[in-house]
């Protein structure tokens, strides 16, 4: 008689095992997408939307909604995937509110656009992961022109000089402040909305986050050319080696000379 708890087990195994197979097929795909999606959003934040963009966002937009449906049915424990992907929900709807900026619901239009902002950002940067072998130097500083380039963009769209005080007058000033954010030295404007304040949070927090790792990433190879040079004061692997060496034939020779 066969064990009535084993069926359930081998159910989410077998759901284990499509859903992952299902990934890997749509990986490809769903990055080139995303990357697709990160364009139009930035277009968007910028120049505005046109029809074509609008239309073809919007089909990108159901494509994720149903790629994300479809791996929540196959998901053994649902719950907990959602609990694993409040942000990727999140971005999912925040698109489906468009009709606020008809009704000219500003602030709640404003506050969607944020969440957009960072939800794009967050699918951008599981694209780059995914993009790269290993969670490198070069991961890094994918992922903080990423978050450079799409939060100069949600500050212009926030902080355009026609609507706020000594604001942005183009994208060019948007990127230099915001790139002077994310390297921490930061500038004389601050912003005055509030969707622009979280938005400079979220990049400063970031900046603060990643900025020592990439300093101690070029520092660790700077060191390490100045090592492979045989007149520098640095030492090198080759001449680590070659102390191990001596210090083994000096080893060898105390113990040759220990009397019996």
């Amino acid at each position: 008689m066969s064990d009535p708890n084993q069926a359930p087990e081998a159910e989410r195994e077998e759901r284990w095992q499509v859903l992952t197979q299902l990934e890997e097929w749509l990986e490809t795909p769903m990055l080139v997408l995303s990357f697709v999606w990160l364009s139009l959003v930035l277009v968007e934040l910028v120049w505005g939307t046109s029809g074509v963009f609008e239309l073809l966002g919007t089909i990108i937009w159901i494509v994720f909604i149903a790629e994300f449906v479809l791996r929540l049915v196959l998901a053994p424990d649902k719950l907990n995937f959602l609990r694993r992907n409040p942000i990727t929900i999140v971005a999912l709807l925040a698109p489906a509110f468009r009709m606020f900026y008809v009704l000219r619901f500003l602030r709640l239009a404003r506050g969607l656009r944020l969440v957009r902002i960072v939800g794009t950002a967050n699918r951008g940067l599981n694209a780059l992961r995914k993009s790269f072998d290993r969670r490198g130097l070069g991961y890094v500083l994918g992922a903080t022109v990423l978050v450079t380039v799409l939060g100069a963009a949600g500050m212009l769209a926030f902080e355009p000089a026609r609507e706020v005080e000594g604001g942005f007058e183009s994208y060019g000033d948007a990127l230099w402040w915001t790139a002077m954010l994310v390297t921490t030295m930061g500038s004389g404007f601050w912003p005055e909305t509030a969707e622009g304040r979280l938005l400079a949070l979220l990049i400063s927090l970031y900046g603060f986050a990643v900025f020592g790792y990439i300093t101690a990433s070029f520092a660790t190879f700077f060191i390490g050319q100045e090592a492979k040079s045989r007149e520098s004061d640095v030492a090198g692997v080759g001449d680590l080696a070659a102390l191990r060496e001596e210090i083994a034939l000096l080893r060898k020779e105390l113990q040759g000379r220990r009397p019996d």
